[in-house]
């Protein structure tokens, strides 16, 4: 079995999802009190936020840069980002490692293809939806379409996120926004919703809406335990 790297803090309640969705699925595939091997750098997210919302990407990405060294160093066989707006940076962060690192945007677009999608919808951050380094690489690799809500609909997802998911705060309310915005996805042609945000999982689930769920934090996981055995 290879060890997976992680990538954390961004923020740790997602984290922990990563960690128990991978040893929930490496038990299911091995049986026994099998888990996987692996070990997780975690950043502080207070750090992180502020320097999202300022724009400083190169800082992002030193930091992304530091954190996946310490991943290697310490044994892992691939590694792995614990969330999807941090993807901005990671050609900064493949552009260090020696070993491989596998980009949350690929098992979801695979995802997507085996599923007969060719026009999706996405909620995550601001960040995420509006920069292109997410939408341009499932159009680009993988011939997705990326549809986006409106901007006052982004802005409510990105608020939520930051506001209240990350203090792992989840309110029917906001639950009740989503699925708003999610039946908007599907008025624009959207076959299916991407969860762009790892802390959206916490929140939005296959039986609250009716288009089809991409959760990017479960298809990660997953991608982490197939490579491990692989």
């Amino acid at each position: 079995m290879k060890t997976i790297g992680l990538i954390g803090g961004m923020s740790w309640e997602s984290s922990a999802e990563y960690y128990r969705l991978i040893n929930q699925d490496m038990k299911a595939r091995l049986g026994g009190h099998h888990n996987a091997r692996s070990l997780m750098a975690t950043v502080c997210f207070e750090e992180i936020k502020a320097l999202q919302h300022a724009e400083q990407w190169d800082e992002l990405g030193r930091l992304m840069q530091q954190a996946a060294r310490r991943v290697e160093a310490g044994g892992a066989d691939f590694v792995l980002l614990c969330t999807n707006t941090m993807h901005r940076v990671a050609p900064a962060i493949e552009s260090v490692l020696n070993v491989p690192f596998i980009h949350i945007v690929d098992p979801t677009a695979h995802a997507l293809r085996l599923a007969g999608i060719r026009r999706v919808g996405l909620l995550g951050t601001r960040f995420t939806m509006e920069q292109d380094f997410y939408r341009g690489r499932m159009r680009e690799l993988h011939g997705i379409d990326v549809v986006m809500p409106g901007q006052a609909d982004r802005e409510r997802v990105h608020d939520v996120i930051y506001e209240e998911l990350c203090h792992g705060i989840v309110r029917d309310e906001a639950r009740a926004e989503y699925q708003h915005i999610v039946a908007a996805l599907a008025a624009q042609g959207a076959q299916g919703v991407i969860l762009g945000c790892t802390e959206i999982t916490l929140l939005l689930g296959q039986g609250d809406v009716a288009l089809p769920v991409f959760d990017t934090t479960a298809l990660h996981a997953q991608a982490a335990v197939t490579l491990a055995l692989g």
